[in-house]
């Protein structure tokens, strides 16, 4: 007689029971410090981009749907429905280059993790404390599931969407088996081309990358709350979803270091709201200018060495937050570079801007290419007194080996924020935020983040 009992695999088994439990266990200090640094800053990113295009548009998108009032979009007055919620404030969060990083499997962690905490946790009424753990928990299960898919290069969407779903069955209280049907759903719902690279307004990588997975994942969570139930084994047996995407992949992955081994302290919190790969230079170039006190008009040549598959990524860029080369000669022109001016399109035009970077040459180096993308660059400036300047960093300022502390990001929330809350509210919620711990009911930020 065979056992009608389903076979799970011990990856599979040993990943559903620890997001199952997950929230029962406090994070060590250090973790939990790191990560509100990470919700500072995806809270800006977010509220910053409620203002930008692809922000706009999910706002206008959900504020036409009928939906109970269970969670807020971030820098309005809507209210709808957790997973509507979490799509807007997911689109806002990657509506341009602001948010953070997982700089190994090359993901965005914050824009969804965040979103589907918050949004189920303003449904469920839940404490600032449930809710950052649930992050963090979401951050794990998002760098897994891509390490576990390795090594095809998938898109980054894949983890988002199993870190979402993670997070938000985490808040829901699921059990074990429950989880496992969750995971069976988002890898039903799978998908991500890299199409949305060519979007010049950032809309189409928006929601690829912060709306659709934050939806998807809270979604299935809701749907297997409701009754949904699925197959107990979407990672293991016939047709599973790593066979489909990656037949090489690796399932011991998703559970490997579990309560041990945080991904958030392998993230990176750009300095600067531009691209991952431009962080780097724009360190190297910072320093400079800070010591030598440079201006454009002493520079006759620039040469940026950084690694040659990051280059790729920012090279003569149509979006001035993405392009190496106008952010660089922005920053000699300006002295540095703010969210407003790397958003600014005008300046790709001006004058200035553009004779600087006439003098500007970028080199792919595969020798500071490493796996962990720990935004490199050595540089070289010529100068018209003929002095040659030399730097470099092998670990810019915001990655792991490399981080910012709470005044960095302060100091970057609040040129985020106060165009939009005003400096006195902006301040208000960064404190909040940098003690979610004390926060009884989520909902209580919403005085903060709404206008």
């Amino acid at each position: 007689m065979t056992s009608s009992k389903p076979v799970i695999s011990k990856s599979t088994r040993q990943l559903s029971e620890y997001v199952a439990s997950a929230l029962k266990k406090p994070l060590p200090p250090e973790v939990a410090a790191r990560a509100k640094l990470h919700l500072i800053d995806t809270f800006a990113a977010m509220i910053s981009g409620s203002r930008l295009v692809p922000g706009a548009q999910a706002q206008r998108y959900v504020s036409k749907i009928t939906a109970k009032k269970e969670a807020g979009v971030m820098g309005t007055r809507i209210l709808t429905s957790a997973n509507y919620a979490a799509l807007a404030n997911g689109m806002c969060g990657h509506a341009d280059e602001t948010d953070d990083t997982h700089p190994p499997t090359r993901s965005h962690p914050g824009t969804c993790m965040v979103p589907a905490a918050l949004a189920i946790s303003e449904r469920e009424q839940l404490s600032g404390k449930l809710m950052l753990r649930a992050m963090v928990l979401g951050y794990d299960v998002c760098a897994r599931t891509l390490l576990a898919l390795a090594p095809v290069p998938v898109s980054s969407t894949f983890g988002h969407l199993f870190g979402a779903a993670a997070t938000a069955a985490a808040l829901l209280k699921l059990d074990a088996r429950q989880v496992r049907h969750v995971f069976t759903y988002a890898g039903q719902q799978s998908s991500g081309l890299y199409t949305r690279l060519r979007d010049p307004l950032h809309v189409e990588k928006a929601y690829a990358v912060g709306g659709m997975p934050a939806h998807n994942g809270v979604q299935a969570a809701l749907m297997v709350q409701s009754g949904f139930s699925g197959v107990d084994d979407v990672f293991a047996g016939e047709n599973n979803f790593l066979a489909t995407y990656s037949p090489q992949g690796n399932a011991d992955e998703l559970a490997r270091g579990l309560g041990r081994d945080y991904e958030i302290m392998r993230c990176g919190i750009k300095c600067w709201s531009a691209g991952g790969p431009v962080q780097g230079p724009l360190h190297v170039l910072q320093d400079l200018i800070d010591q030598h006190h440079l201006r454009a008009a002493d520079v006759v040549k620039l040469v940026a060495r950084m690694p040659d598959k990051e280059l790729k990524m920012v090279n003569d860029r149509d979006s001035p937050d993405i392009s190496v080369q106008h952010l660089l000669a922005l920053m000699l022109v300006d002295g540095t570079v703010t969210f407003a001016s790397t958003h600014d399109h005008g300046r790709v035009k001006d004058a200035k801007v553009k004779a600087m970077r006439r003098r500007i040459q970028t080199v792919g180096d595969p020798a500071l290419t490493d796996s962990l993308r720990r935004w490199r660059c050595a540089m070289e400036i010529t100068l018209k007194d003929g002095r040659v300047l030399k730097h470099q960093t092998l670990a810019a300022r915001g990655t792991a080996e490399n981080p910012v502390t709470l005044q960095d990001a302060e100091k970057k929330s609040m040129d985020l924020l106060a165009p939009v809350l005003g400096r006195k509210r902006a301040q208000t919620l960064i404190s909040t935020l940098a003690n979610i711990d004390g926060v009884a009911n989520v909902r209580a930020l919403r005085k903060l983040y709404m206008t």
